[in-house]
């Protein structure tokens, strides 16, 4: 009777609420029921999330991620109730260098530098989403069934970005992102009245970093399979790359040249190595020393990465003369949220907020100081580290090696894209990146009956 009351009443905007509540209950049953779709859910929620905020507004969309991973932790915790949680998947070193860097993140509270606490609620991911969801990552994800699925998420989610993004190139922008561009995006997005593509994404420099480190990853994982998965990843792998050609964005080219000089490494080959040399150095010729296909917009825009007076890199380096000056006597930095164009619209007259910070090193540098940057750079390296050396010299499985390769790999390019642009800890890519470093963190699991892929071993050892 009360439904019906409410469908005459609203009409249509009723069928609409009552089919949400449905779709809601019916979500949390089956995230209760198996607690590892919290994660999936949040995996894709991390690609939507901020490019809702452009036709959705007035609400604080970015708080679904927290949302979503809090309603799995419970979902969990109820699930194991009677024989509760094993946490022991989670006892792990990099787990407590994200605890670490999550109390350092809540001393940015006190930091005397600080001034604002809703630029640092703004910024909460930094150490939030690393921390929890490296935890979630240990426990759920220790299959290759499940890994399987998780690339799944991610190469679907890459594939619709990038045909969003075809769409915005070849047709045009809707009404929210001509909106979004007015309001002063096309300062950055429309140069000489081209359109950097950005998709769903925040902007165009993490839509091309992000669909290049779903190329190299998808690329290097279709090696583990056959049939349809093979053709899957390929498929994701190659728009992958032409999503991050339509960006527009110059430091993305970064992405598959130091993940793909990062796989033939790993592979301790001679032979694929050599061929990766020399594929990476006919790369660079070609950007560097030639202007072959200068008629295309997204050619000619990449090729000015490889030229060391560009004026956009240029001032780039003079912001950060400026930074160094500033944070000569702040250790601990400005504070959380309080740096570069976004911090605006809580501190719209600090000094940090009208220096652009560009790179995601010279971000956490302005934020977190001297001490916050050495201390990120350690827990990356040591991470790509480790994780290199498992794969190099004590994983047998060739199926684990390829897919923990091509997760380091991936990892590796945006690393070294970060140096330019602020990918690395930006939605999608930052818990891209978290559940990758989870997972090449502890390859031993992978390994350990690993029957579901003998079918395809012969094939990935001759890789």
């Amino acid at each position: 009777m009360l439904i019906a009351l409410v469908i005459t009443k609203l009409k249509i905007v009723g069928i609409g609420l009552l089919v949400a509540l449905l779709f809601v209950v019916f979500f949390l049953y089956k995230l209760f029921t198996y607690p590892i779709l919290g994660f999936y859910t949040a995996i894709g929620l991390n690609f939507l999330v901020l490019g809702l905020t452009r036709y959705v507004t007035g609400l604080p969309l970015g708080f679904a991620i927290d949302g979503v991973m809090i309603l799995t932790f419970l979902a969990l915790i109820f699930s194991k109730f009677r024989e509760k949680v094993d946490w022991s998947p989670a006892n792990k070193d990099i787990t407590y260098l994200a605890g670490i860097w999550l109390l350092y993140c809540i001393f940015q509270l006190v930091n005397p530098e600080a001034r604002s606490v809703e630029a640092w609620i703004a910024g909460r991911g930094l150490g939030f989403y690393f921390f929890f969801f490296i935890i979630l990552t240990f426990l759920f994800i220790n299959t290759h069934k499940k890994l399987d699925i998780l690339l799944y998420v991610w190469g679907v989610f890459s594939i619709i970005a990038t045909l969003n993004g075809m769409k915005q190139l070849f047709i045009g922008v809707d009404a929210a992102e001509q909106a979004w561009l007015n309001a002063g995006a096309a300062q950055t997005h429309v140069l000489f009245g081209k359109l950097r593509v950005f998709s769903f994404f925040s902007d165009a420099g993490q839509f091309g970093g992000n669909q290049g480190y779903t190329g190299v990853v998808a690329i290097i994982y279709s090696m583990t399979k056959k049939g349809f998965a093979k053709v899957f990843f390929t498929i994701v792998g190659i728009l992958g790359f032409y999503g991050m050609l339509i960006s527009g964005t110059r430091g993305s080219i970064a992405v598959p040249l130091g993940g793909l000089m990062t796989f033939f490494l790993l592979r301790k080959n001679i032979k694929v190595l050599s061929f990766g040399v020399l594929f990476l150095a006919i790369f660079f010729v070609f950007f560097k020393y030639t202007t072959i296909a200068n008629g295309n917009d997204q050619i000619r825009r990449m090729r000015s990465a490889f030229d060391p007076n560009e004026p956009s890199l240029q001032v780039r380096l003079n912001n950060q003369k400026i930074l160094k000056a500033y944070l000569a006597s702040r250790p601990f930095g400005g504070g959380i949220g309080h740096a570069g164009d976004k911090a605006q619209r809580f501190l719209p007259n600090a000094f940090l907020s009208h220096v652009a910070t560009d790179s995601w090193y010279v971000l956490i540098w302005a934020e977190l100081g001297i001490i916050g940057l050495l201390f990120h750079l350690f827990v990356l390296f040591y991470v790509i580290g480790k994780a290199s050396y498992k794969v190099m010299f004590i994983i047998r499985d060739p199926i684990t090696k390829l897919k923990m390769s091509a997760l380091i790999s991936g990892m590796a390019g945006v690393m070294a894209a970060s140096y330019g642009n602020a990918v690395l800890g930006q939605m999608p890519t930052a818990l891209l990146i978290y559940a990758t470093i989870a997972i090449i963190s502890n390859p031993e699991i992978f390994e350990k009956g690993n029957i579901e892929n003998q079918p395809e071993l012969s094939t990935a050892q001759n890789l």
